[in-house]
């Protein structure tokens, strides 16, 4: 680890960074705890330049823009001194009508980080770093729009009673509330989304891309030096930005079935399965079990639903460090579905649709990472699986590689 952590810091120390060597370093992964990830990311996601003289002009250039479009977009049309602009007001450059505009997709971006990762207490807790200067609470602004849009109704009794409006978020989804004056992690994850949104108007938000963001914020509030820390939001920002550029088209539904669209990507995923392993495509075609059934989220999430934000973050390295922008990803998924081969193969409908949409927790991401870069170079040698209507016996003295599917299977240590 520490020789690991020594190459890292030789490579980021130069004043010119050189490109092919530290996406070499970064894609073989990035050590965990080192305070190197979240600068390395920023550099994969074009965030900040390999000419690390740059660094402090861009970072408080970049910080400075963030906290004005925080300023600027959020604003509270209470505070309005314009009398004539109200709730009521038909204008179109009423401030009212672009923030009951606003508080649709607000509400959706709302429900969703208010879920995100459950199984990880960190979004439930205080940052220690609040936007103070924000004008208002988007959680505050949420609760208040869900209670205007309640229906007064009168009961049996005789008395009045408020009935909540459908498709609202529940009290099960909402965390607890911190108290006057904190924030909590989910709370900042949506003011970014929020800020996003407003920004990209042509795709705003579409459910999911909180799951993108999630482990980017994660990393650079766990896994950066101290003094970065309270730069988490703007450099999260940042960066998520610079990463839906890249695969937005995976969200645009209008875009689907063009060339670089989901579908084809999907379908690029299952031909590389057929190429590597014509035995367990047949398999799965023949079962009925489509790719949209279970590519279209690991493909659309960068698999940031299928494993834990530790493994996630191991992942990321080398899909953001790919010189061939997330094919290995394409790779990865291949691989995923090769190391579940004999189940696949011999599992029904249901059995298989289980794994593909719960992947088994226990499996080795490192075992996986060999497998998926063996794809990647042409050179994995599989074995047929044996089936009842093909019961074949794998030879296992032809190659010293005969092993490898087996300990693929092998229980990931200390989860």
């Amino acid at each position: 680890m520490s020789n690991k952590k020594e190459l890292f810091l030789q490579i980021l120390s130069q004043d010119k960074i050189n490109q092919a060597e530290f996406e070499k370093a970064c894609f073989q992964g990035v050590p965990d705890g080192s305070g190197l990830r979240s600068t390395c990311w920023k550099i994969l996601l074009n965030y900040l330049p390999f000419c690390t003289s740059d660094w402090d002009d861009v970072l408080t250039k970049q910080r400075n823009a963030y906290n004005q479009f925080i300023r600027t977009m959020i604003v509270d049309p209470n505070q309005s001194q314009d009398i004539s602009d109200h709730p009521l007001s038909t204008s179109t450059n009423s401030t009212w009508s672009e923030y009951f505009k606003e508080n649709e997709v607000l509400s959706q971006i709302d429900k969703d980080v208010r879920r995100l990762c459950p199984d990880l207490s960190f979004f439930q807790q205080p940052t220690k770093f609040p936007a103070s200067f924000c004008s208002q609470s988007l959680r505050t602004r949420v609760e208040q729009a869900n209670l205007q849009a309640m229906q007064v109704t009168q009961s049996k009794a005789g008395g009045s009673q408020l009935i909540k409006p459908k498709k609202k978020y529940s009290d099960d989804d909402c965390y607890q509330i911190l108290p006057q004056g904190q924030e909590a992690h989910w709370e900042v994850c949506e003011r970014i989304l929020h800020i996003f949104a407003l920004l990209n108007p042509g795709i705003a938000y579409v459910q999911g891309m909180n799951e993108i963001l999630g482990p980017i914020y994660y990393t650079f509030v766990t896994d950066s030096k101290e003094s970065e820390v309270q730069h988490a939001e703007a450099d999260a920002f940042f960066c998520f930005t610079g990463l839906m550029s890249e695969i937005k088209d995976n969200f645009i539904k209008i875009l689907d079935n063009s060339q670089c669209g989901i579908t084809h990507n999907m379908d690029s995923l299952m031909t590389m399965l057929y190429q590597n392993d014509p035995q367990l495509h047949d398999a799965i075609t023949e079962r009925g079990i489509k790719p949209q059934f279970f590519s279209f989220r690991w493909l659309t999430l960068l698999l940031s639903q299928e494993f834990l934000y530790p493994e996630i973050q191991r992942l990321w390295d080398s899909f953001f460090a790919d010189s061939d922008r997330f094919k290995f990803l394409l790779y990865f998924c291949c691989a995923m579905l090769v190391a579940q081969r004999t189940r696949l193969i011999n599992g029904d409908f249901i059995d298989n649709m289980k794994v593909l949409q719960r992947y088994p927790i226990e499996t080795d991401i490192y075992q996986l990472l060999q497998l998926a870069c063996q794809i990647k170079d042409g050179k994995l040698i599989l074995h047929t699986v044996p089936t009842k209507e093909n019961p074949v016996v794998p030879n296992n003295s032809s190659s010293g590689r005969s092993g490898i599917l087996g300990s693929l299977f092998s229980r990931a240590k200390n989860r």
